[in-house]
């Protein structure tokens, strides 16, 4: 693990991660995974975007403020993850993966 600047390990257990994600569950319920980013298709910089999909893969429309919070608490949980890259929180299991790993590995 990594440590933060102030000493704490990054994500010093995975009780915290599957916290993060039971509060998120509850945050927006129905959500199964969460993508996070910094592409936001409507910014012409790098902006937090977050896509919700439920557990057949249909979008999630979760109103601007609690995307941005979960967005920003899964951010803040993971910060030594290359965030250059999207990544996508699995709710089921609180795991977080690159983007590009999870769609290589459903074929696509």
């Amino acid at each position: 693990m990594l440590a933060m600047p102030s000493g704490t390990l990054a994500c010093p257990e995975t009780g915290r991660q599957h916290r993060l994600a039971t509060q998120l569950a509850h945050m927006i319920p129905g959500a199964a995974t969460v993508r996070v980013g910094l592409d936001d298709p409507k910014q012409r910089w790098p902006h937090l975007h977050a896509v919700v999909r439920n557990e057949s893969g249909r979008i999630l429309t979760p109103n601007r403020t609690t995307a941005r919070v979960a967005a920003r608490w899964i951010l803040r949980a993971w910060p030594e993850a290359d965030w250059t890259r999207p990544h996508v929180f699995d709710l089921a299991d609180a795991t977080l993966t690159r983007s590009d790993s999870v769609a290589a590995g459903r074929g696509r």
